[in-house]
């Protein structure tokens, strides 16, 4: 059972939490939380809420279709981090000019699903 979550424009760079994503694409869901909470990224904060989103989906789905689900079981099957738009400004420069700043934005996917044992 695969369950998503999305957080949009989120105001961080997504280079920056592409280095956070990394750490807890395949991992199983509890190590992820571990991964995360001892973070010292400022992009860990809005991925674990995420994740936790995407788990408390997985519990839906589980429970509208009538079947147990064990947080154990389930390990990060997808984890990506995408542009968002940029929100863009000016700050003033020298000799009457405006130079631009550009501050990213993005958006978090996360999917979880359950580890098939054989």
């Amino acid at each position: 059972m695969q369950a998503r979550a999305i957080s949009k424009y989120n105001r961080l760079s997504p280079q920056k939490a592409r280095l956070v994503i990394d750490l807890i694409r395949g991992r199983p869901v509890g190590e992820a939380y571990a991964i995360l909470q001892y973070s010292k990224k400022r992009a860990a904060e809005v991925i674990d809420k995420t994740l936790r989103s995407a788990v408390a989906n997985a519990r839906g789905k589980a429970e509208e279709a009538g079947e147990p689900v064990d947080v154990d079981e389930l390990y990060v099957k997808e984890a990506y981090v995408n542009e968002g738009p940029r929100l863009k400004r000016w700050r003033a420069a020298a000799m009457g000019r405006a130079s631009p700043i550009r501050r990213p934005t993005s958006h978090v996917v996360v999917v979880v699903d359950r580890k098939v044992t054989s």
